[in-house]
């Protein structure tokens, strides 16, 4: 309980966290940015870390002077494109079993259903997509390892895709994150950049498996 308590308080207030981190720790904060980011996009199981609010805020701090805006987006690139590249490799390799599975504590079937359904609708293009959808970001290359997707064609779109997510969210980040009328509402913002993209993304899933059932 305690761990789920961070992990929710570290989401929420990602602003705060980093800014400590950076305090004690200095230079090991692009460390941690490459984990969070590499982890959320990499593992399958790992949806729920901070992906939009942890480059809007990366951006605000590199404003602020406290990152090095260069330094903190190339680490953020190369997690962003590395931890695709992975989840690909695990959807390629577990591709025969997965649709066996059902829902347990580390896999949840109905989150895997409706990125399969957002993947068929769309195809290759999703990549790309699903870079600003929390949870469909995670699951789109793992459906694209699933479905044998071309490795060269999905890594055009990795790459692609996360260069718009990468530079576009800590552009935004470094321009207007420390803007006084943004920095008393960030809260609000982060809110919105978790629940706004997800409701999207649900119901786009919802509208493609609707379609698919009337098929």
């Amino acid at each position: 309980m305690e761990i789920a308590a961070f992990l929710i308080d570290f989401v929420l207030h990602v602003d705060k966290h980093l800014e400590a981190f950076v305090a004690s720790y200095g230079t090991w904060v692009y460390a941690l940015l490459f984990l969070i980011v590499f982890v959320e996009t990499g593992v399958v199981v790992m949806p729920f870390l901070p992906g939009d609010s942890l480059l809007f805020i990366t951006g605000a701090l590199s404003g602020a002077g406290l990152l090095d805006v260069w330094t903190a987006c190339a680490v953020l690139l190369a997690a962003a494109v590395l931890g695709d590249q992975c989840n690909f490799q695990i959807g390629r390799h577990f591709g025969p079993k997965v649709f066996q599975w059902e829902n347990s504590r580390w896999f949840n079937r109905q989150a895997f259903e409706q990125a399969h359904a957002f993947y068929e609708r769309y195809g290759g293009i999703t990549i790309v997509l699903a870079r600003f959808m929390p949870f469909i970001r995670t699951f789109a290359p793992f459906v694209g390892g699933v479905a044998a997707m071309n490795r060269a064609r999905f890594t055009a779109y990795n790459v692609a895709g996360a260069l718009l997510w990468v530079l576009g969210l800590c552009a935004a980040g470094y321009f207007f994150g420390n803007l006084p009328w943004v920095r008393e509402r960030l809260e609000f913002i982060i809110w919105g950049l978790i629940l706004v993209p997800g409701l999207i993304a649900v119901y786009g899933a919802w509208r493609s498996g609707r379609k698919a059932r009337a098929a």
